[in-house]
């Protein structure tokens, strides 16, 4: 089954073969890290996860690379206000970062490049473009000269001097043009800064990843991907910087960007007080949930979100929790899962996970309907099957519903004393006091249901 994606540059959906099938290679623009993330930046992060398992089941080798931005302003000054290093500040929310992103399932990449671990391939970089006419060293600055590359606004589909007009672009007294790009800036002794050709400094954001790419991946890639928000300038400045060090080779072959999130149909911005954080949201909701809500939308689109999104997501996980909980006394193989075909064609088309959701509603029905035990095996594992390309269903059925939203945590021992107790009085006929322990059970926010297998308990979540 071929896989069709859209390619930004092309603005089309063109058939994906990689340059080279025994080693595809894909580059996830990764977090600055200075602050805990917010939900916005893990969407690009699930959907790409989402990706790379689909090409990993279609090419014996991938090579992932998503990097970790731990050099720029404002961790310098988030480091500054604290009077620490910027290690401090960086070692302590990369690992935040990995620590959310696997709570929500997203397997680490193959390659995490760290900016300040390629100063030297970054400088080497930098030296090439200089050495053929398409960089400037000026007053302690670098600067790429954006004339000299007359394809620079492809990727954004307009004209460079309408791209400056809209863009935030810093007028400079030792710029050659207001739209070349810093390379290599200078740093005060209270900054961090290596030694260069050009003086004690440091990178450039947009230099930084065209090093790590080329450093792990090679000079021209498969696929590079990010949110519609990098577009421009960054990925169009990559574009520039790359093709030109590397003696005019394409960077990279397809360009995906995921939409931005939207909260309640407000652009989600500091200043709106809308930002919500990912380590804190995590703490809420459970985290399958928070997943489940940022592949509800095309990748390619916006998506909205809210508490009520939130909460359909918590009720659509718990519908197809139950029917495995229902299923439970069927064994199977959780190392050899089919795929189902349905789910397939849709993630090979344009990672279409909307529809790819709609098919394992789909397949949840028809294991609700199932009845012979042939029948119950064969829907639980195409069930299965299909939760695990999307990185859904992972656990267990009881563990679901037992768990409360986030990190909060229940009191197993208590819940189950008291179900003992109900179902003594309930022995004893005395159906006042039954009552009155499902009522205490609902102000712990626990729901109970009576069934022929006797009584079950789940967590209100949300």
């Amino acid at each position: 089954m071929p896989i069709s994606l859209h390619n930004s540059l092309t603005r089309r959906v063109e058939p994906f073969t990689p340059l080279d099938p025994n080693r595809v290679t894909m580059y996830l623009c990764g977090p600055t890290v200075y602050n805990y993330v917010h939900i916005g930046n893990a969407r690009g992060p699930v959907l790409f996860d989402v990706l790379a398992k689909l090409l990993r089941r279609h090419y014996p080798n991938v090579v992932y690379a998503r990097n970790i931005t731990d050099v720029d302003d404002k961790i310098n000054a988030a480091a500054q206000e604290l009077g620490v290093g910027i290690e401090s500040i960086t070692t302590r929310y990369a690992q935040a970062y990995r620590e959310d992103m696997a709570r929500l399932g997203i397997a680490p990449p193959d390659v995490e490049p760290y900016a300040t671990a390629h100063i030297p391939q970054i400088i080497t970089m930098i030296e090439r473009l200089i050495a053929s006419g398409h960089a400037y060293a000026a007053e302690g600055h670098v600067l790429f000269k954006v004339d000299s590359y007359p394809a620079y606004g492809a990727l954004s589909g307009r004209d460079p001097e309408e791209l400056l007009a809209g863009a935030r672009v810093e007028v400079a007294p030792y710029k050659e043009s207001p739209g070349d790009f810093v390379l290599w800036k200078p740093s005060t002794p209270e900054l961090p800064g290596w030694d260069s050709p050009w003086g004690r400094g440091r990178p450039g954001w947009h230099i930084e990843c065209s090093a790590m790419s080329e450093a792990h991946l090679g000079e021209t890639i498969d696929i590079h991907a990010g949110g519609v928000d990098l577009q421009f300038p960054h990925h169009e400045n990559e574009i520039a910087q790359s093709t030109c060090a590397h003696g005019g080779k394409i960077f990279a072959r397809f360009w995906l960007h995921n939409g931005m999130l939207t909260f309640s149909g407000r652009k989600m911005s500091k200043s709106l007080g809308n930002v919500m954080l990912v380590h804190e949201l995590l703490k809420q909701h459970p985290p399958e949930a928070l997943r489940l809500l940022l592949l509800r939308g095309h990748y390619r689109q916006p998506l909205d979100w809210s508490d009520s999104a939130v909460a359909q997501s918590i009720s659509t996980l718990d519908g197809w929790y139950r029917v495995l909980r229902d299923l439970a006394d069927v064994d199977v193989d959780m190392s050899g899962l089919p795929i189902p075909a349905t789910v397939e064609a849709a993630l090979c088309d344009d990672l279409n996970t909307p529809q790819a959701l709609a098919e394992l509603s789909q397949l949840a029905d028809a294991a609700r309907q199932a009845d012979s035990p042939d029948a119950r095996h064969a829907a639980k594992a195409a069930l299965l099957g299909a939760g695990a390309v999307l990185g859904l269903l992972q656990q267990d059925p009881e563990t679901w519903f037992k768990q409360a939203g986030g990190e909060g945590a229940v009191d197993e021992a208590r819940i189950e004393a008291l179900l003992e107790e109900r179902r003594n009085a309930r022995a004893a006929k005395d159906f006042k006091r039954a009552d009155a322990i499902r009522e205490e059970l609902t102000a712990m926010g626990v729901a109970i249901e009576d069934g022929a297998q006797g009584t079950r308990w789940s967590v209100l979540k949300g």
